[in-house]
């Protein structure tokens, strides 16, 4: 079981695609939501929750690839499932490269989809949960000072406090450096080194991007 309300999109301009595709979900047990163009399902979505979305590749206005590259750059946990005439087999693969689970061409077996949504439903909660675990983890080390993030950063080496006082700047006494110890376990959690280095490492990387 997934803590994650899972979302299913389906989006194709061709309406008897789409209806067949939303009417087998829906027959399986599976809440749906049908989109006739891309840039209604970008308007209409909610594009920061986990899910999958069975994309039309060639459709009027916005193309599934376009569609699929706004999911990208904006780190949506969605998974992608391409559907597309066996003439796009090379646009396809670029965007499986880039990330998107599966092409499958059209007409596809019900049970071939259903297994991919299966799959793809499966890794976008794999992803949400990645992403959760991030966002709590520049959350914890948001509250620590800069001192006791340059302490946490040394604790992250497994370094003895003697060592860490030396190699701040400026050095401290290691009895200073036990006070910032204790105020970053509470703050952060947690007394285990190699999930203050998670944390860490996950903070830098957000203030990176």
């Amino acid at each position: 079981m997934t803590p994650f309300q899972m979302n299913l999109y389906v989006v194709d301009d061709d309406e008897a695609v789409r209806r067949a595709i939303a009417l087998l979900l829906i027959s399986r047990g599976f809440k749906v939501q049908a989109f006739a163009s891309g840039d209604a399902f970008l308007e209409g979505a909610v594009l920061d929750a986990p899910g999958c979305v069975i994309l039309d590749l060639r459709m009027d206005g916005l193309s599934g690839l376009q569609v699929f590259e706004h999911l990208r750059t904006s780190a949506s946990p969605l998974m992608v499932i391409f559907l597309s005439g066996h003439g796009d087999i090379t646009l396809a693969t670029e965007a499986m490269r880039n990330g998107a689970s599966i092409w499958l061409p059209k007409p596809c077996s019900d049970e071939r989809l259903l297994d991919e949504v299966q799959r793809a439903l499966a890794a976008s909660a794999e992803v949400a949960t990645r992403q959760a675990e991030r966002r709590q983890a520049v959350q914890a080390w948001e509250t620590l000072t800069p001192r006791e993030k340059a302490v946490a950063q040394l604790l992250s080496l497994d370094l003895p406090n003697k060592e860490i006082s030396r190699r701040l700047v400026p050095p401290c006494d290691p009895r200073t450096v036990e006070s910032h110890r204790a105020r970053i376990y509470d703050k952060l959690g947690t007394t285990s080194v190699t999930e203050i280095a998670r944390i860490a490492t996950h903070a830098t990387a957000a203030e990176r991007t």
